[in-house]
């Protein structure tokens, strides 16, 4: 399968990157925060990033980490923890409060800024944007749901309309599904082949430094430390056939490499500082 490749911005035969936010616009809201993606899309990101996992009660929420801990005034694990427990915490006063090292115990004003956050409505708020806005979404594992955290999203993508053949030929689908686990990818590809999958990379192993990728996978998502060490991973992807993600790109001087290496999309916590030395926006 192949993807129809950006827009070109201007620069001759170079096409645009495709800039991600990384868990919304999370370095001037708190992440995976409905403000924090609302931002984003006022900074103009072309598409949104979040990490999901499955609550007890069989609810995919916007969460990073395993335990609630580092996000929120609670503790415990996602997993074992219920959808209404979840709304009872703040997740959002721990970067208003300034300090990462203290625990966050006063309720925001804004709720956007501090209620957990479901895919569902993460989806919504993308349906109900005036343009396009891609969502890309991480499944994490390991995790004790396994296959029921892609079986929930398929469901839930299918809900929305994202699981069929695309509308147009020229454009790739709206949604990608993000994970450092093959088999993850496997199990939603076998379940929704539309769906593109990023297999994601924090080393480069030996098995995939030529550029190949697990079967049916079509775009790589390196990590910026990849990059850094091994430039010419992302032409030997390309000719591969395979696209390019990078995460989490936030320097001025990581933007440049990823530009002078020709990648497809990066992924940062700055949306719209990017977008402006890229000359997008």
């Amino acid at each position: 399968m192949t993807y129809a490749r950006p827009a070109q911005d201007g620069r001759p035969g170079r096409p645009a990157i495709s800039v991600v936010a990384h868990r919304g616009a999370s370095e001037d809201a708190p992440e995976h925060t409905l403000a924090a993606y609302r931002r984003a899309i006022e900074d103009g990101a072309d598409a949104l990033e979040c990490d999901v996992r499955l609550t007890a009660d069989g609810h995919l929420v916007c969460v990073h980490d395993r335990r609630v801990n580092r996000t929120s005034n609670g503790r415990g694990s996602v997993s074992a923890l219920e959808l209404a427990d979840l709304a009872t915490l703040d997740f959002g006063s721990w970067k208003d409060d300034g300090s990462a090292n203290e625990a966050p115990d006063r309720q925001h004003e804004d709720p956007e800024r501090t209620s957990v956050l479901t895919l569902e409505r993460l989806l919504e708020l993308v349906a109900d944007a005036d343009r396009r806005v891609e969502l890309a979404i991480e499944t994490k594992h390991p995790t004790r749901w396994a296959g029921q955290v892609e079986e929930r999203l398929v469901e839930l993508l299918d809900r929305f309309g994202h699981t069929g053949p695309a509308t147009r030929t020229d454009r790739a689908s709206q949604v990608r599904v993000m994970s450092f686990s093959a088999r993850s990818l496997h199990r939603v590809r076998a379940a929704a082949p539309g769906i593109p999958g990023v297999y994601l990379m924090q080393f480069l192993t030996p098995r995939h430094r030529d550029g190949r990728l697990p079967p049916g996978v079509g775009i790589a998502g390196p990590g910026m430390r990849i990059l850094r060490a091994h430039p010419e991973y992302v032409a030997k992807a390309h000719r591969a056939g395979h696209r390019v993600h990078v995460w989490t790109v936030n320097d001025a001087e990581d933007v440049e490499l990823c530009r002078e290496l020709g990648v497809d999309a990066v992924i940062t916590n700055r949306p719209k500082q990017v977008r402006t030395q890229l000359g997008l926006g």
